[in-house]
């Protein structure tokens, strides 16, 4: 078998329906480009995200220091902190292998700033049954701007397989 030049005049223009179903997928293509930028700002979706550099280490200072000035109770269950963050103010949660930490207790109708990372590796930040789902990783403070319209616990899992023990990474955020 040997390899061939195709004859010089293969080409062929489309024509009859191949034109139309080529224009209605370059029309189709136009439309879903749009709509991304559309569905990010409107969409109330997306983070409009602002993000810093941080080394790992550094977040979880910021988050024991965070922990230690707000703790207001433990879970009996885990042991983790319940940590009250001041209404209007910064909360910091932190994930690593196998857990998300503190329990945050937040006041319904006020914003606060939720600082997020990873001590570790990456991990996916997944608010339940909101569906608010966040890539976290190391090396990166993301910011969310967060207002509680609603009160009740909202169960935090990791939706990025990041070990043996992904399945039991699950966090809580309490809205009173």
């Amino acid at each position: 078998m040997t390899i061939h030049s195709p004859p010089k005049d293969w080409f062929k223009w489309p024509h009859g329906h191949e034109r139309l179903w080529i224009g209605l997928a370059l029309v189709w293509c136009l439309i879903m480009f749009a709509m991304m930028p559309y569905w990010h700002f409107n969409g109330k979706q997306n983070s409009t995200g602002e993000s810093y550099a941080v080394e790992p280490d550094a977040f979880v200072e910021r988050v024991e220091q965070f922990t230690a000035a707000n703790k207001v109770g433990e879970d009996p269950a885990s042991g983790i902190p319940i940590v009250e963050p001041p209404p209007g103010g910064d909360a910091y949660l932190l994930g690593r292998m196998w857990s998300w930490t503190p329990t945050l207790k937040l006041r319904q109708g006020e914003t606060y700033r939720l600082h997020i990372s990873s001590a570790d590796l990456q991990h996916g930040f997944s608010l339940q049954p909101m569906n608010m789902n966040f890539q976290v990783l190391p090396g990166y403070d993301h910011v969310l701007t967060l207002t509680p319209t609603t009160t009740g616990e909202f169960t935090i899992v990791c939706n990025e397989f990041c070990g043996i023990g992904h399945h039991a990474m699950i966090g809580k955020i309490i809205v009173e």
